[in-house]
């Protein structure tokens, strides 16, 4: 089985994650989010992914795309691994709702 990883293969990676959390963040409030261990954890792990997905890329595949904000994906993974404890749950609540959907379409 050949499994060749190259830009097709990374953005469906990435589509799956955003779908996941487009499903799975729905119908959830702030509260619920900050309160619910497992979710919370599950969606930082997809946004982890989308960030690090992203980063494999190619430059011209990003450069066809550049409407989509790559810099603040990348950052992303950074934010969360190395201030995990500190994570502002608006921003990631806010994120979740509204930017994660909004990438979704980008990619569609």
């Amino acid at each position: 089985m050949d499994n060749v990883k190259n830009d097709n293969y990374y953005i469906q990676k990435i589509k799956q994650d955003l779908e996941f959390i487009s499903k799975h963040m729905k119908n959830v409030d702030i509260e619920e989010l900050g309160t619910n261990e497992l979710l919370l954890d599950s969606m930082l792990f997809r946004m982890i992914q989308i960030s690090e997905n992203s980063r494999k890329l190619t430059d011209n595949f990003k450069k066809e795309k550049e409407n989509i904000p790559w810099g603040a994906l990348y950052g992303l993974r950074n934010r969360i691994v190395h201030d995990y404890g500190n994570v502002d749950l608006n921003i990631v609540f806010e994120t979740l709702k509204t930017d994660i959907p909004d990438l979704l379409k980008l990619l569609l």
